[in-house]
């Protein structure tokens, strides 16, 4: 009996060590996968989420309304992983009241003073919805259209192919305007964002992305202990409505971030807080623009571009009225966006660098969000 006693205790001890190799393996090995997911109805259209996962656990959700990334998921320097972007839980959130969380904004991203351009001779109205300038393409602009999407994966990489076609007159703007978006996520912990266009008639394009990062990954805290880098010697001055004098003016003050520092450290000494166009030193080569970096998390996020400018906004106008995920209240500077973009009110700017798109040209360009951690 006392043998048959130690037999039993010896099976159960390597049966539980057995099971207890087969589940470390099994949270060890996580598989690169695309989840399509129901996200609600719009007029009895179906909307869909999908879902991205590489091979280091790190996920990015994004839906085809809008094109908004609504999750990226990735760990912190103990190995935690959390949310680090800004957003809702459902679509009806995103449809009913949202800043631009994590969409994709177009045909002109930024502002157009007194929402008026003229293009070869012919004077064009857009909708003046911030102030009495056009914010983001307008009224119901790509952040609000409803996207077809394919997916790709490869041993290296996922994608979502997001294709809409914005109809001549569409918002005021001319032109029959056919875009590719694609967002593809890396195993390196890379989401880049590729973006391509083409018109049948002349007509602005200004595309970006509109993500509210907070690296911390609860967003029970602003990002005023954030540390930021920016590559940029002048920004756009702009007047009392947000629209650029023409000026670019040296950063030297509490705008400069060319040495990095804590957003907390001078936006006192900035009227309403950063929301500027910063003019990128590498002028429209493809180059790293910006480093965020929170210490206390030890998550990294390093922006590359190929857009001659960055918006650096740093949440100003989140006054607590929003309720985001896991009911979180969201307060004045719990996000930062990082926008890659050409310059604000460009079509009315000639010295600025060109947003015109011709019939036969193809707008390309591309941003890379890189997601590491302090070394």
């Amino acid at each position: 009996m006392i043998r048959l006693y130690y037999i039993i205790i010896a099976v159960i001890i390597l049966c539980s060590c057995q099971n207890k190799t087969s589940s470390e393996n099994q949270n060890s090995e996580i598989t690169m996968q695309i989840k399509k997911s129901s996200f609600g109805h719009i007029k009895n259209e179906e909307i869909f989420l999908y879902s991205l996962t590489n091979k280091q656990g790190m996920i990015v959700r994004i839906t085809n309304y809008g094109g908004i990334v609504t999750s990226i998921v990735v760990p912190d320097k103990n190995g935690n992983f959390a949310d680090i972007v800004l957003g809702y839980d459902n679509l009806d959130s995103y449809i009913e009241q949202t800043p631009y969380f994590g969409a994709i904004v177009g045909r002109y991203a930024n502002r157009i003073a007194k929402g008026s351009f003229t293009l070869d001779g012919e004077s064009y109205s857009l909708a003046t919805n911030n102030g009495p300038n056009h914010l983001h393409g307008g009224i119901k602009a790509f952040d609000k259209a409803m996207w077809d999407a394919k997916t790709f994966q490869d041993d290296n990489q996922l994608s979502l192919e997001l294709h809409y076609l914005s109809k001549d007159g569409e918002e005021g703007y001319p032109g029959n305007l056919d875009v590719i978006v694609r967002y593809i996520l890396t195993n390196d912990n890379e989401l880049k964002i590729e973006y391509k266009a083409t018109t049948d008639k002349a007509t602005p394009i200004n595309l970006t992305h509109h993500s509210y990062f907070n690296l911390a990954g609860s967003v029970d805290q602003d990002i005023l202990e954030h540390t930021l880098w920016i590559d940029s010697d002048n920004y756009t001055v702009v007047d009392e409505s947000l629209i650029p004098t023409g000026e670019l003016r040296d950063v030297t003050g509490p705008m400069d971030f060319r040495t990095p520092k804590k957003i907390g450290n001078e936006i006192a000494d900035v009227e309403g807080g950063y929301d500027h166009n910063y003019v990128l030193n590498s002028k429209g080569k493809f180059a790293i623009a910006a480093t965020l970096v929170d210490s206390l998390s030890g998550r990294v996020l390093e922006v590359y571009t190929s857009e001659p400018g960055m918006q650096f906004y740093s949440g100003n106008f989140l006054d607590g009225s929003l309720i985001g995920k896991n009911e979180v209240v969201y307060k004045k500077h719990f996000g930062l966006c990082l926008e890659t973009q050409h310059f604000p009110d460009s079509p009315n700017q000639s010295d600025f660098p060109n947003t015109i798109l011709l019939p036969g040209e193809i707008y390309e360009q591309q941003t890379v969000y890189k997601f590491g951690l302090m070394k």
